[in-house]
């Protein structure tokens, strides 16, 4: 499993008319080749009328699936622009189609690339960009007279709070990147003093938003 790593939010769409061709952008978070393939094929029965629905994805911890498809747009025009901005933006486990209706205007090689390739970033943009890390959760029970006090400094130190477990003591999961855990640990002993029961919980993983980049709008 890695540490970390970029992807897409579940999913997103956005569209954009570049010389009255729409371009419809689909962006979905995708872990196997299957869930790719699936999406692909729903965002083209969805636009069975379109007169292109090319895409492209990047599957697996090591990227080591990629495919991309021009669906008769010339060679590398469209699904390579598509599969380059997802290389470029460092994402894993995404999938984009972009659905062209054309309006008439023939864009030539450079401006297709240009225009699936905006398309393709906008589309990313419209879904949002997340960090996955992965993380150990970590469970601490004390009294409750501790809690408002814990809940606080661990806020305000930037630990992720994953759940509070209200029984006969309260219980506080916190989220930590593996082998991050002594100075939480050490926290959480200085806050109870003494009395916090820590064990340890699963590995999961917790994401984070990535600020948005500024799209620069390039000339036709």
């Amino acid at each position: 499993m890695l540490q970390r790593y970029l992807t897409v939010r579940p999913e997103g769409e956005t569209e954009i008319e570049i010389n009255r061709s729409r371009f419809i952008s689909y962006v979905k978070r995708v872990e196997t080749q299957e869930e790719a393939v699936a999406f692909i094929q729903e965002i083209k029965k969805k636009h069975w009328d379109a007169t292109h629905n090319c895409s492209a994805y990047i599957v697996g911890e090591n990227d080591q699936f990629q495919k991309m498809d021009d669906d008769g747009e010339p060679s590398g025009t469209a699904g390579k622009p598509i599969l380059e901005v997802i290389k470029k933006k460092g994402l894993k486990d995404t999938a984009i189609v972009v659905t062209r209706y054309f309006g008439g205007i023939k864009l030539g090689a450079g401006g297709l690339i240009r225009a699936y390739g905006k398309s393709a970033s906008a589309g990313v943009s419209a879904a949002g960009v997340v960090e996955r890390i992965l993380t150990r959760e970590h469970h601490f029970s004390f009294d409750y007279t501790f809690l408002g006090k814990v809940e606080n400094e661990l806020n305000a130190q930037g630990y992720q709070i994953v759940g509070i477990q209200y029984l006969d003591k309260v219980t506080v999961t916190v989220g930590e990147e593996e082998g991050q855990e002594e100075p939480l640990k050490q926290l959480m002993t200085n806050l109870t003093s003494g009395q916090a029961e820590w064990t340890a919980g699963d590995l999961v993983y917790i994401e984070r938003e990535q600020e948005a980049e500024l799209e620069v709008d390039e000339d036709e």
